[in-house]
Parts: structure tokens; C-alpha cells; sequence
């Protein structure tokens, strides 16, 4: 009785064979898998002994040990013109070798974070049926809302994750359709709050990083309209995984965004980094920072001196985790390019639409490399 009500439980995702038709795939919702108490980890969450992505992280101390940490206070210290640069030289730094950085003292208030905190718990503590009933699926438009998306085949191993995903801008970007929780009831607006906070916390990070890298304060911003640019909003939860070398929370990838901004709450473990070719690194990333990731339309605007990171979240035998993360994009009817940084060095990356590129991105993905920037590159 029991294995027949696991198999009620599950996210539909559509794809194409190969020989065009479309097909439609049931997928076990994994927080009811692990409500249920599973010993044996499902075949189709199972990662092959000889898969890379089952690569072991590195205990590299000596690179953990420089992995940026950035005090936005002290960005913002115009009057303390030392700290002020070492923070800016940090963020340079962090921006080139490891598309990652801490961020500590952004000022986004704890009230704001808070309210996330409880509106995710709030939802992700709903039954199954009340969550499917408080939000719509909709894998033709952007994967938004509750369910599962990147499934391209039957037989692609399934990532150990349940997640939500919704525009927060601009205004009207997701007028019918049924993509914010009902339940909690003050779930959008709490989200929605924090989106524009964290705005001014990315259009602050962009200058500064314009600024590091001697370009002008509004070289990257530029292309992000305040009015029409895109926050899209990504809530992902991993339930405990009864074997978590087998499986993967987030298959590697890079972000199709210029800027992601990361929050998470609980458990500080489970994000790493590929620093080096197959060295994966745990990022230590504390509860009380936000985590900022460089996206491909930021290597692409600053002609790859910033790259992007390639990154993957595993999973963990007795923990759940939560993570909140936002994408700040251009509308996908700007083209971008790479910014001149007057040094006079041979353009890398070419413009591109925006909308064209994130459209390749969600075609090829999930990659088994860094391949969707090719589509930029000259």
C-alpha cells in the first residue's frame, strides 16, 4: 500500500525523441520519496560510476582559504579609501578566477530574508496536494512554476531536487498565469520585496565591479533596465538522499544570467565549484552571506575577463536544504556585447540578444560542460 502511494506522487515533464514526437515522462516528487523513508535510491536518480559529475569534491585548503569574501559596507565606504580598494580588488579577483563570491553586509534587512525563509518552509511544509493546487506548472514557459525541468530524455539521470520558479520582474512578466503559491498567502509579495532589494544590491556590485576592472561605473548596468530587465526567481529544497554519492542535487552548470544572487538557510553544505579541470571544490558559504554568481551574459559583456561558474549542488544522507536564487537579466530584446576596456585586446565574445541566447542555453542544457557560451564566442 505504501510503494503504491509513492508512485502517486509525481512532476510530468515533456521532451521530444529523437525522432520528433513528444513524450511525456512521470517523475517521483523526491520530498515525498523521502517523506516515505526509501532505503534504496531510485534507478532514474542514480549517476553512473564512470559519470564525471559523481567526481569526488577536492579538500584543497590552500584555494578555500582565497576564496573571496566581500564586505558591501566597506564597497560602500567612500570615506575609508583603503578598505574600499582591497574590497574592490577582492571583487575583481573573485570575478576572474572563481565566478563566485561571498557577500556579507549587503543590507538587504533580516526582516526581508526572514520572511523568505518562512513563505519557502511555508510551502515546501504543504502536502503534495495543496502544493499542486496553490501553483500551476508550466514547462513551456520557462519551466516556471512547480515541477521539474532540463529533462530532455527517459533515460538522463534525475536530479535530487523539488524546486518553484517564477519572474519577479518585470511588473506584468507572469500576469494568467498561475505561478506564485496561493499558500503561504503573503508569498509573493515577501519574494517580491526581496527581488528589489536585491536589485540594488546587483546594480551596487556591477558598478564596483565596472570600477575594479577600470571601466566606466555604468559599463555592465548599462544593459539592465531598471523597468524592463528580469529577475526570475528560483527556490529550490533537497530532501535528505538515502544514498548521496549516488546522486546529484543540481547537475553542473553554468547560470544564464549577468548576475545570481543566492540565499540559503539551515544547512550551509552542499554547493561546490570547479575551480580547475574535474577539481570540484565545497564552497564555504555561511548561512548569514549571500553567495553572487557570475553568469555567462557577464563573460560575455566583460569579453571573458569575468567567467562565469561551473557549479553543481550535491545532496546529503540526514539534512534537507534550502536555497533561494535570483537571476538578473537584460529583456530579452537587448543585445549584448563585450564592453571596451580601452586596453585595445582582441574581442573574444560577440553581441548577442539576449532572448537568442537564453533560448540555445535552455535547448542544449544539461550540458556535460561549459558548452552554451560557444554561442557567443567569435
Amino acid at each position: 500500500m505504501e510503494e503504491a502511494s509513492i508512485k502517486d506522487y509525481f512532476h510530468e515533464a515533456n521532451f521530444l525523441g529523437q525522432d520528433g514526437s513528444l513524450h511525456t515522462l512521470r517523475i517521483p516528487v523526491v520530498q515525498e520519496l523521502a517523506r516515505h523513508g526509501i532505503k534504496d535510491l531510485p534507478p532514474n536518480f542514480i549517476r553512473s560510476s564512470s559519470d564525471h559529475y559523481s567526481s569526488r569534491a577536492s579538500c584543497d585548503s590552500d584555494a578555500l582559504k582565497t576564496f573571496p569574501s566581500i564586505s558591501m559596507a566597506k564597497l560602500r565606504g567612500i570615506s575609508e579609501s583603503e578598505g574600499r580598494a582591497v574590497e574592490l580588488s577582492k571583487l575583481a579577483s573573485g570575478a576572474r578566477q572563481w565566478g563566485m563570491l561571498l557577500l556579507t553586509d549587503h543590507g538587504i534587512a533580516c526582516s526581508v530574508l526572514d520572511g523568505v525563509k518562512d513563505a519557502v518552509k511555508g510551502f515546501f511544509g504543504l502536502s503534495f496536494e495543496e502544493k499542486k493546487k496553490s501553483v500551476g506548472s508550466y514547462s513551456s514557459v520557462d519551466n516556471m512554476g512547480y515541477g521539474r525541468n532540463f529533462v530532455k530524455s527517459a533515460d538522463q539521470p534525475l536530479d535530487w531536487i523539488d524546486r518553484l520558479t517564477m519572474k519577479a520582474a518585470p511588473k506584468g512578466a507572469t500576469d494568467g498565469l498561475n505561478v506564485w503559491p496561493q499558500r503561504p498567502a503573503n508569498f509573493r509579495q515577501v519574494m517580491e520585496n526581496y527581488a528589489e532589494e536585491a536589485r540594488k544590491v546587483c546594480d551596487e556590485l556591477l558598478h564596483a565591479l565596472a570600477e575594479s576592472l577600470s571601466l566606466e561605473r555604468r559599463a555592465f548596468s548599462q544593459f539592465l533596465e531598471p523597468n524592463e530587465s528580469e529577475i526570475s526567481v528560483r527556490v529550490n529544497y533537497y530532501p535528505p538522499c538515502p544514498r548521496p554519492e549516488l546522486a546529484m542535487g543540481i547537475t553542473p552548470h553554468s547560470d544564464p544570467s549577468t548576475l545570481s544572487l543566492l540565499m540559503q538557510f539551515d544547512v550551509s553544505e552542499g554547493l561546490q565549484v570547479m575551480l580547475k579541470e574535474n577539481q570540484w571544490l565545497n564552497v564555504p558559504w555561511p548561512n548569514d552571506a549571500l553567495l553572487v554568481i557570475v553568469g555567462d551574459l557577464l563573460e560575455i559583456m566583460s569579453n571573458g575577463i569575468t567567467k562565469s561558474a561551473w557549479h553543481r549542488a550535491v545532496t546529503q544522507m540526514s539534512v534537507e536544504r534550502y536555497s533561494v536564487a535570483l537571476f538578473y537579466t537584460p529583456p530579452s530584446r537587448f543585445e549584448i556585447g563585450p564592453v571596451c576596456g580601452g586596453d585595445g585586446s582582441k574581442e573574444e565574445y560577440k553581441n548577442v540578444v539576449v532572448g537568442d541566447y537564453l533560448q540555445h542555453y535552455y535547448k542544449i542544457s544539461p550540458t556535460t560542460s561549459k558548452q552554451a557560451i560557444m554561442f557567443a564566442k567569435v
